[in-house]
């Protein structure tokens, strides 16, 4: 395997390293359901996707025989996670949680309370 292709591979996973981390720091670092369903559902599509590219382009230069799982595992991917999302936030809206009250220690207070002492 020639040095340039090698340096598309790491680059590859770096990439999918970065979205993958992108997309839990948005999980735990937004406020309401909704944007926290977003960030995860791209984020996690995209990294995987980088993953298994890496991993198609690495069986295909290392010549082993081409396996059909990445492939599979691409495809269930991008059909399971935006289904998955849309269903998740179809249920949020027929809870109503944009209409909840926020999560106690959330920064969306109403002014009645005085703030915490850090």
């Amino acid at each position: 395997m020639s040095w340039l292709f090698a340096i598309v591979l790491v680059m590859l996973l770096a990439a999918s390293c970065f979205f993958i981390l992108v997309g839990s720091l948005s999980l735990v670092r937004l406020s309401e359901f909704f944007k926290r369903l977003h960030g995860p559902t791209k984020a996690s599509t995209l990294g995987v996707g980088c993953v298994l590219l890496a991993s198609v382009g690495y069986h295909a230069l290392s010549g082993t025989d081409p396996q059909p799982r990445e492939l599979l595992i691409t495809a269930f991917l991008f059909i399971t996670a935006p289904i998955s999302a849309h269903l998740m936030a179809k249920a949020a809206l027929s809870l109503h949680m944009a209409e909840r009250p926020p999560q106690p220690g959330t920064d969306e207070t109403d002014g009645d309370t005085p703030p915490r002492d850090a």
